[in-house]
C-alpha cells in the first residue's frame, strides 16, 4: 500500500471508472481487476443504480476534504512564500535599483504575491477539476440504469493498469489525472 499523496494527503488520488451494461458483468469486471493486480476489496467499489450514495464510493476520501484542503493549501502557501524569495534574491543579486534601494517592501511584496500565488494553486487543487469527467460519467451511466467499477489506485502506474484491464473486459473507461 502506498502513502499518502504529498499535495492532498489523500490515499488515492488516481481513480478509473469503467461503465457496464449490467451488474453482472461490473461485478465480474471487478472480481478479475481486483485479481489481477492484486488490490484490496477496498480499492475497487461496484457502484449500481440502487446505491443510495454513490458518492461515497466516487470519492470515498471526501469525508477528510477539510484535510485535504488545509494541506493543500499550507503546502503550495509555503511553496509560493519560497518561490517569492527566490524572486527576490535573483532580482537583488542582479542589482535592479528600484528592489535594492526598496529591499524590505520589495521582499515582503514577492513573498506576498508568492504566498497568495500558492494559496491560489491549493485551491485548485482541492477543487479536484479531473475528477469532473469521472464523476459525471459515473452519475451519467447510473442514470441511464448501467452499473460502473471504479478503482483508486495508489499509483499512476496502477491507474493505468487498472484501465487497460477494465477496458480488456468490455468497459468504458474514465480517469482522472
Amino acid at each position: 500500500m502506498a502513502g499518502a499523496s504529498p499535495i492532498t494527503g489523500e490515499m488515492s488520488n488516481s481513480k478509473v471508472a469503467a461503465v457496464f451494461a449490467t451488474e453482472a458483468e461490473a461485478r465480474d469486471a471487478a472480481e478479475g481487476v481486483r485479481a489481477a493486480l492484486e488490490l484490496d476489496a477496498t480499492q475497487v467499489q461496484v457502484v449500481t443504480p440502487m446505491d443510495a450514495h454513490p458518492g461515497r464510493k466516487l470519492e470515498p476520501e471526501s469525508r477528510g476534504i477539510f484535510r485535504t484542503i488545509l494541506v493543500a493549501h499550507a503546502k503550495l502557501g509555503v511553496v509560493g512564500i519560497v518561490v517569492g524569495a527566490l524572486a527576490f534574491w535573483a532580482l537583488y543579486a542582479m542589482g535592479l535599483p528600484m528592489i535594492v534601494l526598496n529591499a524590505p517592501f520589495a521582499l515582503g511584496a514577492l513573498l506576498a504575491f508568492g504566498a497568495v500565488a500558492g494559496l491560489m494553486l491549493g485551491g485548485l487543487v482541492s477543487l479536484r477539476p479531473d475528477h469532473d469527467a469521472y464523476i459525471l460519467a459515473v452519475r451519467d451511466a447510473l442514470a441511464a440504469g448501467r452499473c460502473a467499477v471504479v478503482v483508486h489506485a495508489f499509483s499512476m502506474d496502477q491507474r493505468a493498469r487498472a484501465a487497460e484491464a477494465l477496458q480488456a473486459r468490455g468497459g468504458e473507461t474514465t480517469s482522472t489525472l
